[in-house]
C-alpha cells in the first residue's frame, strides 16, 4: 500500500476539489463573490507576473519538456522496461499521482471560474431568444463599422491587413485595451503578466490553436504565426481567461470590447471581425438568404483578409487537427460548456443584449 499511497493522496486530492466543483455549481454567486473577485485574481496577478519575468513561454517549454519525457519514456519501456516490470509500474504510478494532483490543482488555481455567475447577470444584460430580423440589424451594424475601420489598416503587399510593428509589437500594447476598458467596467481592471508569443507557433498551427491560457503559469499563450488579423483579439481573448473568465463565449466578448476600446486601429478592426464572423454564422444558420445579401456588402479588403485567414488554417488541416478540435470539445463539455466548441458562437446573444440596452 505505501507503494500506492501518491496516488492515493492524488484520488484524494480530486474527490475533494470534485466536492467542491459540485457545490460551487450550485451557488455561483458565491464563486463570483468569493472566488472569482476576491481569491482568483491576487493569485492570478501573481502568478502571471512573475511568469512574465521569462521572455518566453513557460507553459511552451513545459509542453515540449512532457512530449520529450514522454518520448523518452516509452523508447525506455520498449528496450528496457518490458523486462523490468516492477520499474515500469513504480513510473506508472508516478505518473498517474502527478496528473491527479494537477488536475487537482488545474481546479483550485483557475477552474472554478467555469462556475462564476454568467457575465449577462454581472453586466445586467438581458439574453433572450431573439428574432432573425434583430440579428441581421446587428450584422448590418457590425458590417458597417467593420468596413469602416478596414480602410483605416495598413496592407502588405497582398493587399492583406497588416500590423503596424508587426506581431510582437501588437503583444506589447495589447494591455491599453484594458486600460480603457477598465474606465467603464471596472472588472476588465487589474495588471496581469503580457500575452506570450510561441515560438513554435508553426509547428502549433497543425493542432488548429490560436491561442491557449496555461494555468499553471498564469501565461496568454498566442500562435505568433497565424495572420496579423488574429493575433490582437486572440491575444485580448486568452487575457479574458487570464482575468478569470473561463467560459469561451465571455472571454469572446470581452475581447471584442478590449479591442474596440483600444487606441490602436488594428486592434479595433481584429475585434470588429471576430464579432461580425460570430453574428454572421449565426444569421447564416438562421436565415441563408439574408446573409448572403449582407455577406456581398462586405468591402473588398474584408474579403482578401477572410480568404487569406481561411487558406492559412486550410493548409494545417489534418488528423492532428481533427484530435486537438475533438479534444478541446470534450474539454469544453468537462466543465459545464455543454454546447462544446459551438460555445464559441453564444457571444452573439451578449452582442445582441448590449445593442437592446443601447436602443432602450
Amino acid at each position: 500500500m505505501k507503494r500506492w499511497r501518491g496516488v492515493l493522496w492524488g484520488i484524494c486530492a480530486v474527490l475533494l476539489t470534485q466536492g467542491i466543483s459540485y457545490l460551487a455549481a450550485r451557488v455561483p454567486v458565491v464563486v463570483e463573490r468569493l472566488y472569482s473577485r476576491l481569491l482568483y485574481p491576487p493569485l492570478g496577478r501573481f502568478l502571471s507576473r512573475i511568469t512574465a519575468l521569462a521572455p518566453f513561454s513557460l507553459a511552451e517549454v513545459a509542453v515540449v519538456g512532457l512530449l520529450v519525457a514522454a518520448l523518452l519514456g516509452i523508447l525506455h519501456w520498449i528496450f528496457v522496461g518490458w523486462r523490468r516490470p516492477a520499474v515500469w509500474l513504480r513510473q506508472v504510478r508516478g505518473i498517474l499521482a502527478i496528473a491527479l494532483f494537477a488536475y487537482a490543482a488545474f481546479i483550485l488555481l483557475w477552474g472554478l471560474n467555469y462556475y462564476r455567475q454568467p457575465l449577462a447577470v454581472t453586466l445586467q444584460l438581458e439574453v433572450q431568444p431573439t428574432a432573425v430580423a434583430e440579428l441581421a440589424d446587428l450584422c448590418a451594424e457590425l458590417i458597417a463599422r467593420t468596413n469602416a475601420a478596414r480602410q483605416l489598416v495598413a496592407e502588405d503587399g497582398q493587399q492583406v491587413m497588416m500590423l503596424n510593428g508587426g506581431k510582437w509589437r501588437a503583444l506589447s500594447r495589447a494591455e491599453l485595451g484594458y486600460e480603457e476598458l477598465a474606465k467603464q467596467l471596472p472588472l476588465a481592471s487589474g495588471r496581469f503578466g503580457a500575452p506570450k508569443g510561441v515560438y513554435l507557433s508553426h509547428w502549433w498551427s497543425y493542432t488548429g490553436t490560436a491561442g491557449m491560457y496555461s494555468p499553471f503559469t498564469g501565461e496568454a499563450n498566442v500562435n505568433m504565426a497565424m495572420p496579423d488579423l488574429n493575433i490582437p483579439v486572440v491575444a485580448c481573448h486568452e487575457m479574458e481567461h487570464q482575468r478569470g473568465f473561463a467560459r469561451e463565449d465571455e472571454a469572446n466578448y470581452l475581447a471584442y470590447l478590449a479591442c474596440t476600446h483600444h487606441p490602436d486601429l488594428e486592434f479595433q478592426y481584429s475585434g470588429l471581425m471576430m464579432a461580425l464572423s460570430q453574428a454572421m454564422q449565426a444569421l447564416r444558420r438562421s436565415d441563408p438568404d439574408t446573409f448572403a445579401a449582407l455577406r456581398a456588402e462586405y468591402a473588398p479588403g474584408i474579403i482578401r483578409d477572410l480568404r487569406a485567414n481561411q487558406a492559412y488554417w486550410q493548409a494545417f488541416t489534418g488528423p492532428v487537427e481533427q484530435l486537438s478540435e475533438r479534444m478541446n470539445d470534450a474539454y469544453l463539455k468537462s466543465n459545464r460548456q455543454a454546447d462544446g466548441v459551438q460555445s464559441y458562437g453564444r457571444m452573439v446573444d451578449l452582442l445582441l443584449a448590449e445593442r437592446r440596452a443601447g436602443n432602450e
